[in-house]
């Protein structure tokens, strides 16, 4: 079930979302993502987490992020995102490792967002990942969170 408000939906972006607006392959749709969120299609919840890994990206990201923010929420890393992230941890959804990615969506999550907006693959938009972070999330209390690309929120033109 997704939530609305305000006839548009409440949605996580990762750091990879706004990296992608730079990558070739990741660009128009990273692009149209944002470009939604401009117009209010979406409400931008992002974290301070996204915060800290932008300070590692290029300028042009930092920009971009910059230029966001004024039209997000940033949620705080709470001692219930990070109690979730060691259960998914613990779950062997992923590793010590990866514990990063586990905390986008513990702070997705915590935040009771529609959605999770992510181009990473291979941690978090992952047809095998997303049921066992539901069920960790299930467990824990919280509501199942969807996960997908920004390709698969875009709207098209017919």
């Amino acid at each position: 079930m997704v939530r609305a408000l305000k006839n548009h939906v409440r949605l996580y972006a990762d750091t990879s979302v706004f990296g992608g607006v730079f990558d070739k392959e990741f660009e128009a749709p990273s692009r149209l993502f944002f470009e939604a969120v401009r117009k209010s299609r979406f409400s931008l919840v992002t974290s301070e987490l996204v915060r800290q890994e932008i300070q590692a990206a290029p300028v042009k990201v930092k920009k971009l992020f910059h230029e966001i923010l004024p039209i997000s929420e940033i949620t705080e890393i709470t001692n219930k995102a990070l109690k979730l992230q060691q259960a998914y941890i613990d779950a062997n959804i992923l590793s010590e490792k990866y514990s990063t990615d586990a905390l986008h969506v513990a702070l997705a999550t915590v935040s009771e967002v529609s959605l999770i907006v992510s181009w990473n693959f291979k941690h978090i938009v992952n047809f095998q990942k997303i049921p066992m972070y539901n069920a960790v999330n299930k467990l824990r209390g919280f509501n199942d969170i969807s996960i997908y690309s920004p390709l698969e929120v875009i709207e098209y033109e017919d």
